[in-house]
């Protein structure tokens, strides 16, 4: 092999690993974006999940309350 030979394929090499690393960056960049966005819909899920248990927990209460108060005022003439 000449010198320009060994010299052209180190280039090529060379640029192929270039190229290799300019879309390993990319792909990476793609990963972390779309781990940004899964973290982020986890945080809105987790939000939505807590306000769902708060008002399911606040009718069940007062649900209950009804319960209680129909029970005491009409639990005589049902029983």
């Amino acid at each position: 092999m000449t010198d320009e030979t060994t010299r052209k394929l180190l280039e090529e090499i060379r640029d192929a690993q270039r190229e290799h690393l300019a879309e390993y960056r990319s792909v990476t960049r793609q990963s972390l974006d779309l781990q940004k966005q899964a973290v982020t819909r986890q945080e809105q899920l987790g939000v939505m999940y807590r306000r769902v248990i708060v008002v399911g927990g606040t009718v069940s209460i007062v649900l209950l309350a009804l319960l209680a108060f129909l029970l005491m005022r009409w639990g005589n003439r049902l029983f």
